[in-house]
């Protein structure tokens, strides 16, 4: 990896998360419009349906496992908090060590 290719795909990750709730979700905002830590439910409108095909895409997409166990509102609460989980379990599967918050 060289360097400021972390920073890359951080850009990519979470840009790849608003073109799944614009295009595959449907939401009514444009992506460039929606911020990291903008709430997921409080401001984005993300209903319950709306974070279990948020989970699936995140899935197929970044080829991770979300668990029950991890399918909470703490790493569904933004943009940011799930690209943090999707990173973690991508390090996970990788052997890596990533903190996440639980």
């Amino acid at each position: 990896m060289t360097v400021g290719s972390g920073e890359k795909q951080a850009e990519t990750l979470e840009a790849a998360l608003k073109e799944i709730l614009v295009e595959d979700l449907f939401l009514d905002v444009p992506a460039e419009r929606i911020g990291d830590d903008d709430g997921l439910q409080d401001v984005l409108g993300l209903d319950s349906l709306g974070f279990v095909e948020l989970r699936a895409q995140c899935e197929q997409r970044f080829g991770v496992t979300i668990t029950d166990a991890d399918f909470t509102p703490v790493h569904f609460r933004s943009v940011a908090t799930v690209a943090g989980l999707v990173r973690a379990l991508r390090a996970d599967a990788a052997g890596e060590h990533v903190a996440v918050a639980k």
